[in-house]
């Protein structure tokens, strides 16, 4: 019996109520199996439900293989899978390409076990959050719910592109430690009773060689990076050398405005988290655009003030890189348990009675509830940029106005790819690196720069809450073919401090659309619109409301060498004479959405 497991992969172990059996091995439709730990209850009489988590980030380490063990505590046969090309899972791995067909076939098979009840769900933050996205967009009858967390990629280029930018930081680090090409394989033909046997002393670890990353991020060509940096393959190269719009993003067949799913879904994000936007996309688009009545009553949207993957951490004081927001505590366990006990075992927990939107209002430190996104009442503002001329830096004029200026002198910066704006906080993750750590900090050094205009509401004689989609309109011109524009919404608080609250970034030659690249002629002015995202923040009494403009924020964004070239292949730069015009005739703004 022992050699009959051992061929088929398995071994049991019993751990009190759950039984474990690692490595089930899964067939997918070309042939390649799929790496699987199934956590069945001892206790109770199948068949049982199932809660599916498919990773890049090994299922057995010692973190997921105890959440897995919960979940199936509470009553679930719990699959954690290593996706194609991880850990123990055959195949080659590319980044998300191969999650649709593999997260259908799984919910396939799981779905037909004799163990089953017929109905999966599936769960998990990050890339396991997306890979739930692109399983949705198949529509297996099965999968009947699903839990996706920090989820950007399917609607985003993987994450990796944002207003036409690369994320430097993000991408770099990730890809080296999560998404690289390193996979131990067994030689072709041995017994799967002997790698199941092997699989049990292999470590899983993989050592990254050390590396100054602060130097890293400054290679040009940006395309050579990877290879001029100490460690493993991975796919660095293709990702920066194709830009948004390009057809090559095809195969990963992202998440398009017109794309339904038919399952309920749990939507989480968090202000501090890169993808906070693509979280709101989908609860949005998926609650008009389910496939039907059931599935679009069943989107709910939880948004925490953290940054990536970390709501879960929240205590009585939350801190978000230096900032405070206060008690940001939620039962993020309890719901998870009822939101799959209503879906999956169709328990009446009360759970239709949610709220459909729960977001935390920084500043104001606390839980709120809402019907839908924008929140009833939102009045979107526009808050105008003023100057005579001299918004540069902290120290300057600019201010931030709710009336147009009539006739102003525009402002004007040089951008030095040599030296750009460094980045300090914002909504980074996954770098690798303490040297570009996520959330808020004090800008108030940044803002010392000259090539920084700062533009800043007088003291607030009453708050102001501002909940929702930002963006900024600006009229802008360039002595360079191409550059970036830079948005930065802050929080001043009443003893000066300066806390990023969100941030976007256009690459000029974008400002029509993806499809297109259009290259500017120097000095002619242009009217663009930078996606500054999302953000819950109250802006109390005696504070004020800041912007920044600029043209770099390094490295959480790749650098615009100015030259209207190939920014990835080229390494020679030139600086750009920027100019932000605020006029009757160009009224740049911010557009807040005011609460009250």
């Amino acid at each position: 019996m022992l050699n009959l497991l051992l061929a088929l992969g398995v071994m049991w172990q019993e751990p009190g109520p759950v039984r474990l059996q690692p490595n089930v091995m899964i067939p997918m439709r070309d042939g390649v199996r799929l790496a699987t730990d199934l956590y069945q209850p001892t206790t109770g009489a199948g068949p049982w439900p199932v809660i599916l988590v498919r990773t890049p980030y090994n299922k057995a380490s010692p973190r997921q293989a105890e959440q897995l063990e919960k979940m199936a505590e509470a009553g679930y046969v719990v699959a954690g899978q290593d996706v194609r090309g991880k850990y123990n899972s055959e195949g080659q791995f590319r980044v998300q390409a191969d999650d649709p067909n593999d997260g259908f076939d799984t919910v396939d098979w799981l779905s037909k076990q004799p163990w089953s009840s017929g109905k999966v769900g599936t769960t998990g933050c990050s890339y396991p959050g997306e890979a739930q996205i692109f399983l949705a967009k198949r529509h297996h009858p099965a999968h009947a719910a699903m839990i996706p967390m920090a989820a950007a990629g399917p609607a985003r280029y993987l994450s990796v592109i944002n207003g036409g930018a690369y994320e430097l930081a993000l991408m770099f680090g990730w890809l080296r430690s999560s998404g690289n090409k390193v996979h131990l394989h067994p030689a072709p033909g041995t017994p799967d009773s002997l790698v199941a046997m092997s699989r049990r002393f292999l470590s899983a670890r993989l050592e990254l060689p050390p590396v100054d990353f602060q130097a890293a991020w400054r290679i040009l060509p940006l395309a050579e990076m990877n290879r001029r940096v100490p460690g493993p393959p991975t796919d660095w190269e293709a990702f920066v050398t194709h830009g948004p719009g390009d057809r090559w993003w095809d195969q990963f067949n992202l998440l398009a405005p017109t794309d339904t799913i038919a399952t309920p879904a749990l939507h989480i994000g968090s202000w501090y988290d890169y993808g906070v936007s693509e979280t709101l996309q989908y609860f949005n688009q998926f609650r008009t655009g389910g496939a039907d009545q059931r599935t679009r009553d069943g989107q709910y949207l939880i948004v925490a003030p953290t940054s990536h993957c970390e709501f879960e951490r929240a205590t009585v004081r939350t801190v978000v890189g230096a900032r405070d927001v206060g008690d940001a505590r939620f039962d993020f366990a309890g719901t998870y348990v009822r939101w799959m006990d209503y879906w999956l075992k169709g328990r009446d927990n009360g759970l239709a009675t949610m709220p459909k939107v729960q977001y935390y209002v920084m500043g104001r430190n606390e839980w709120r509830a809402a019907a839908e996104w924008p929140v009833p009442g939102t009045r979107f503002t526009k808050f105008y940029l003023s100057s005579d001329g001299r918004a540069n830096s902290r120290f300057g004029t600019g201010r931030l106005v709710t009336t147009a200026p009539r006739a102003e002198p525009p402002d004007r910066f040089d951008y030095d790819p040599a030296t750009p704006v460094p980045s300090k906080g914002g909504a980074l993750c996954c770098t690798g690196t303490a040297d570009a750590p996520p959330g808020a900090f004090d800008q108030s050094d940044v803002e010392m720069r000259q090539d920084v205009l700062v533009y800043s509401t007088p003291p607030l004689a009453e708050g102001i809450e501002v909940t929702g989609p930002i963006e900024a309109k600006l009229y802008v011109s360039s002595s360079a073919k191409d550059t970036d524009f830079t948005v930065k919404l802050i929080d001043v608080y009443p003893n000066g401090a300066a806390y990023n609250v969100q941030e976007g970034i256009l690459r000029a030659r974008y400002r029509e659309g993806w499809g297109r690249q259009v290259l500017m002629t120097p000095g002619e002015v242009y009217p663009i619109t930078v996606n500054v995202h999302a953000t819950s923040n109250y802006f109390g009494p005696g504070h004020r409301i800041r912007v920044e403009v600029s043209s770099s924020n390094f490295p959480r964004f790749d650098r615009n060498l100015n030259t209207g070239g190939n920014n990835s292949r080229d390494s020679v730069f030139v600086v750009a004479r920027n100019t932000v015009f605020h006029s009757a005739r160009y009224p740049s703004h911010l557009v807040l959405p005011v609460v009250r």
